[in-house]
């Protein structure tokens, strides 16, 4: 499984234990290390991260086309394919959505609440969360300010939160989540480190408050991504 990494404080960070066992191979797209060029080059999957720059911001990491021209390959590949944040844009944006930079809502900072909606109820990595008895929405961190506004041609909307409505969607073999289910708390915590216009210590008290059904959460989303993976392999 290959992962694509696109900034150095924005790595795998829990998902490295929760991925397990599948043999990663992760691509430090920031310090200069080569993508892939086809779908039959990333393994049994792709994870693709976030990072600080917006999803169109080619002169500031040159490497964005290639990964967007990637991620198009691999849904038309149907290789098992996971955007994060970042990764989710990218996704989107190469498979026909639309992209706003600095939404007018706002920056997305801390834990929000993702409400499921009917078409995430069975979905193989994000189904876990979803059913009769289980809440209606989910607490994971979240830290951005680009958001899509338009989800490409044929995706399925899985998952929304107050402030931003697409916060999960699915495009036949890949899934872009807006949120970040591998953050822990520290990492959370270095990000919101480096906004004026993030409040460290709320978003501090917020993953405090939930931390228990986040990190059960996260791990649910990789262990299903995980397993989709492993059954395309066989």
């Amino acid at each position: 499984m290959t992962v694509i990494q696109h900034d150095e404080d924005v790595d795998l960070d829990r998902f490295a234990e929760w991925l397990a066992p599948a043999r990663l191979t992760v691509v430090r797209a920031w310090a200069g290390d080569q993508l892939p060029a086809d779908p039959a080059a990333v393994g049994a999957g792709l994870v693709v991260l976030g990072g600080h720059m917006n999803a169109l911001a080619d002169d500031v990491a040159p490497w964005l086309p290639a990964t967007r021209a990637l991620l198009a390959a691999c849904v038309a590949a149907g290789t098992p394919t996971l955007g994060i944040c970042l990764g989710a844009q990218l996704l989107a944006v190469a498979c026909g959505g639309r992209l706003q930079v600095a939404a007018p809502p706002g920056r997305e900072a801390g834990v929000a609440r993702i409400h499921w909606r009917p078409e995430a109820a069975g979905d193989p990595v994000l189904g876990a969360l979803v059913g009769p008895a289980r809440p209606r929405s989910t607490p994971l961190p979240s830290m951005h300010a680009d958001a899509v506004v338009g989800l490409p041609p044929r995706a399925a909307w899985l998952g929304s939160s107050d402030m931003y409505p697409y916060q999960a969607f699915r495009i036949g073999s890949a899934w872009g989540v807006q949120f970040h289910p591998e953050a822990s708390a520290r990492t959370l915590q270095a990000w919101a480190a480096q906004y004026d216009d993030v409040d460290a210590a709320a978003v501090r008290a917020e993953y405090a408050a939930a931390e228990p059904e986040i990190a059960a959460a996260g791990r649910a989303i990789a262990e299903g991504f995980a397993a989709v993976a492993a059954g395309s392999v066989r």
